[in-house]
């Protein structure tokens, strides 16, 4: 959803700030780092739909995840695409669609 893409380049962006803080990557990697974040989106690797596709499930989505309703477009559109959620959050836990975290999803590709 554009508010989830809005929150990853936030969050990327913050951490990448502290790994070059940290002087574990130069300021031209992180450079780098940033324009490969952009064509993620530019190539369709990753693509930001809109809330068109999802809110007409945004009352069930809402029930499914109480504890952060600012959660539910994620919700709501697993729903719709019958798809996996990939997080480390907790609070999706029991919202009735499958969830990933990375190491599980690398497991499991490993094992393709």
């Amino acid at each position: 959803s554009p508010a989830r893409w809005e929150e990853t380049e936030h969050e990327v962006s913050r951490r990448i700030a502290i790994i070059v803080r940290q002087e574990r990557i130069t300021p031209e990697q992180a450079s780098k780092l940033f324009t490969d974040l952009s064509a993620l989106r530019s190539t369709h690797s990753i693509e930001v739909v809109s809330r068109d596709l999802y809110e007409h499930v945004e009352v069930a989505a809402r029930r499914r995840i109480p504890r952060d309703p600012k959660d539910w477009p994620t919700v709501a559109l697993a729903m719709v695409l019958d798809a996996g959620i990939l997080t480390g959050d907790n609070d999706f836990l029991g919202c009735g669609c499958p969830t990933w975290t990375v190491d599980t999803l690398l497991q499991e590709l490993a094992g393709l």
